[in-house]
């Protein structure tokens, strides 16, 4: 029988990395902190490393410099202790630095470290990856060897495809993680919706494309089915109905195969004949979790200015929670009462709808920025006071996270005697929710995306500001939702 020394060839092995002798290799990672190794075991260990070695020519002392601006000191120091020792210690780490240093294992292709890792977030650290499921889809595509949380998070967005399509940043999603997804035969969006998503993808990877179809070009045609040529096979078309085939595929015709395009009309002509087409299976729906509707619009989420990730955060912050919540915990459901591009800009509008609700969410796009601010009133709006003030020690604004600003900022209320303020009947036709005196919409002209005057200020009644800037503003669009507690 073998006998087998791995404790003491590890020790052996750490003690050669820190071996300031005979290294020819420097490694300089993130702060320009530079590592030593020796290319031989580099290769051994790394097929990353083996490739890149190959191509990189020595110095006149025979030494190779590599360099990683991308990967921090405290990570590298792990990969490469493991590189040398096959140890790894993660005692006291946060989650989020286990992901990371997964992702940069997968980059430098050490399976074995990599697969151990992705286990151990699985079966230990799922709450984390649903609450953080932005960063870990978007970060799984980026090689082939994560393919258990890969389908880990593809179960996720099958049941609540939103959570992708209905994202800001959809148009930026890798194609890989575009196919993965077709490939599913449980997607919950029926075929159509499908359909004009991978057109809305595809179109967005090509700025040459006129955003006016009546200005296409052949050429334009053939640029997006080369762009799509991975995803049209995918497409379930013999199970879209007639009259959406005609509305909403039969524009994109000629990036389909000529013959699938006979086939189709065929098929709805004289189904019982035989088609060359190949005729993928339908979606399997789970119907008790889908919308009713038919168009993209429809089966969107609630909001169309904030996303899932969004109210999950603004959730959290009702009860005060130090986590943000996930899909699986999330303890209610966002009831939409009042959309401005729906039932108008009038100052009114809002005291006629909201009159009597309470447990209300206000959300702002601001014109001409990509800034979205609210707030949260936990008291009912009256529609009925002389003016009046309204206590609260419950009530918060905020600005949320988006493509251009980094972090979400909360502030509670500081002077709780002036939370909220609802206005008398004569002001309603000119001023709308008001928290305190850092957060309102108000409009001379009666619609608040034609006057400037608007206002977030920095000092009031909330605790921090949630504006850098210090002018008045109008918005695009607004909405009001109920916070409504999910019934088990």
């Amino acid at each position: 029988m073998p006998f087998k020394f791995f404790d003491k060839l590890s020790r052996n092995f750490i003690e050669l990395l820190n071996d300031k002798d005979d290294y020819n290799v420097i490694i300089v990672v993130e702060n320009e902190k530079s590592f030593i190794a020796h290319s031989n075991v580099l290769k051994c260990r790394s097929p990353y490393f083996y490739k890149m070695l190959k191509n990189i020519i020595p110095n006149e002392n025979n030494i190779k410099t590599i360099t990683l601006p991308n990967i921090s000191n405290e990570i590298f120091d792990i990969i490469l202790k493991y590189i040398y020792g096959g140890i790894v210690d993660l005692e006291n780490v946060e989650t989020k630095f286990i992901f990371d240093l997964m992702i940069v294992a997968n980059e430098f292709e050490i399976e074995e470290l990599t697969k151990k890792l992705e286990n151990l977030l699985l079966e230990t650290k799922s709450s984390w990856l649903k609450s953080h499921f932005s960063l870990a889809y978007r970060s799984i595509f980026s090689g082939n060897n994560l393919k258990d949380l890969e389908k880990f998070c593809n179960d996720i967005v099958t049941k609540y495809p939103s959570l992708i399509f209905n994202a800001e940043d959809f148009i930026s999603l890798q194609e890989s993680a575009l196919v993965s997804l077709l490939k599913r035969d449980d997607l919950q969006l029926e075929e159509v919706i499908i359909w004009e998503y991978i057109i809305k993808w595809g179109i967005a990877q090509n700025f040459t494309i006129p955003a006016d179809l009546k200005e296409w070009t052949n050429e334009n045609f053939t640029t997006l089915k080369t762009t799509l040529q991975q995803c049209l096979p995918l497409i379930r078309y013999f199970h879209i109905p007639g009259t959406d085939l005609l509305d909403k595929v039969k524009p994109y015709k000629k990036i389909l195969d000529k013959q699938l395009w006979e086939d189709l009309k065929q098929y709805y002509i004289a189904p019982e004949k035989p088609l060359k087409s190949i005729i993928l299976p339908p979606r399997t729906i789970l119907v008790q979790e889908l919308p009713t509707r038919t168009t993209t619009e429809q089966a969107k989420s609630p909001s169309t200015i904030i996303t899932y990730e969004h109210v999950f955060e603004i959730s959290s912050w009702i009860d005060r929670k130090s986590s943000t919540y996930s899909l699986t915990n999330i303890p209610y459901e966002f009831q939409l009462i009042l959309r401005g591009s729906i039932n108008g800009f009038a100052p009114q509008t809002f005291w006629d709808k909201c009159h009597g609700h309470a447990r209300t969410v206000v959300i702002m796009k601001v014109k001409g920025t990509d800034e979205i601010l609210g707030g949260y009133n936990p008291l009912a709006w009256d529609a009925n006071t002389s003016g009046r003030w309204e206590n609260t020690n419950d009530s918060f604004i905020f600005s949320l996270k988006t493509g251009n600003t980094q972090n979400s900022i909360l502030s509670r209320v500081k002077s709780r005697d002036k939370a909220i303020y609802c206005q008398l009947k004569s002001n309603q036709k000119n001023c709308g929710p008001n928290f305190g005196n850092n957060l309102y919409l108000y409009s001379p002209s009666s619609n608040f995306t034609l006057d400037n005057v608007s206002a977030c200020k920095f000092i009031g009644d909330y605790e921090i500001p949630i504006r850098t800037k210090t002018d008045n503003f109008s918005i695009v669009d607004y909405e009001v939702f109920n916070v409504i507690k999910k019934t088990s």
